[in-house]
């Protein structure tokens, strides 16, 4: 069913749970996963001297997340592949969708806070983004919530 599933990471927690359900689905159907990273380079530029220091620790921490993730992938048995991809002004929804469809995914998977409300609109929700934009079946894994304090 599902054989080709593209897994945005960030090395969050969230991010991490939705890489385990995809390689249980991956490794249920016989397919794999690529696990994507994106940088927005114009957020990281400025006029300041330190915009390009900021960026290559940028690209190291993606470098380190996709690492990160490929090692659970490999721990699974999963074939996985990985992509940083570094792009000027685009959101995440969009940068998922085109990867989506240039590799021919058949589901993504993708961690989520399930914000609402305020904290939804100060943060915005690349979650909510993916799952408007992406061609193929988007599957969401929410962290689960903290217990309230007794």
């Amino acid at each position: 069913m599902y054989k080709r599933i593209l897994v945005p990471v960030d090395g969050s927690e969230t991010s991490n749970r939705a890489l385990v359900a995809a390689l249980q689905l991956a490794r249920d159907n016989g397919g794999c996963v690529r696990l994507l990273h994106a940088i927005d380079e114009l957020a990281y530029l400025s006029g300041f001297e330190y915009s390009g220091q900021v960026l290559e620790a940028a690209r190291k921490g993606g470098a380190q997340a996709l690492e990160d993730a490929l090692a659970i992938a490999a721990s699974s048995g999963v074939p996985a592949d990985t992509k940083l991809v570094e792009v000027a002004g685009q959101r995440l929804g969009e940068i998922v969708a085109q990867e989506a469809r240039d590799w021919q995914a058949d589901l993504v998977a993708i961690g989520t806070h399930g914000r609402r409300g305020v904290s939804r609109l100060v943060l915005g929700s690349g979650a909510e983004q993916v799952l408007r934009l992406a061609p193929v079946p988007v599957l969401a894994v929410r962290t689960p919530e903290t217990p309230a304090a007794t």
